[in-house]
């Protein structure tokens, strides 16, 4: 008789209604040519791959749902700028944000902007951002979660989509992407 037990595996796909942000950007093409301002309805979803334990869970995903909630939260309503991007000078000047780029001179109230540390607000830089912040929560590394993909929507039909896989799964290191 066979004793040994078959490891189970699931994923757990997190999509809610609320898993969204609306925020203005505008994508840099290059040193001189970028998008005009304008704004999305983003949606984020995550799937986290794991074993199923004895509970017959991989993991407490409430974690996963409550920090994306929070991340679509931190986002929601403000002008998103790429603060590591090589294109734009970037000053503060009191309550002001004034940002170059080639020859134009724009300005934005710093209450509505929030800078990434991202090189350009494109859906794929910010599906990163998002599998960045998650992967490298504290409270994440407690998870057995050995791969998470998050994918980021600005819209119906256009998605970004990345993939880190933990240490335990992956023999190219801590927190890879795919």
């Amino acid at each position: 008789m066979d004793t040994s037990e078959e490891i189970r595996r699931a994923s757990i796909e997190l999509a809610k209604e609320d898993m969204h942000f609306s925020a203005a950007h505008f994508t840099i093409f290059s040193a001189n040519r970028r998008e005009n301002l304008h704004g999305h309805n983003f949606f984020v979803e995550a799937r986290a791959d794991g074993a199923i334990d004895a509970n017959g869970l991989c993991f407490d995903y409430t974690l996963l749902k409550d920090r994306l909630r929070a991340l679509c939260d931190s986002l929601d309503e403000t002008l998103l700028i790429a603060a590591q991007s090589p294109h734009l000078q970037i000053q503060e000047r009191g309550d002001e944000i004034v940002v170059a780029f080639a020859d134009e001179t724009l300005r934005f109230s710093r209450r509505d902007v929030t800078f990434l540390p991202i090189r350009n607000v494109s859906v794929e830089e910010l599906a990163h951002w998002f599998t960045d912040i998650l992967t490298n929560d504290e409270s994440f590394a407690s998870l057995p979660v050995e791969t998470l993909t998050v994918r980021l929507s600005s819209g119906p039909g256009q998605w970004a989509e990345t993939t880190w896989q933990s240490t335990a799964a992956c023999a190219n290191g801590p927190g890879d992407r795919l």
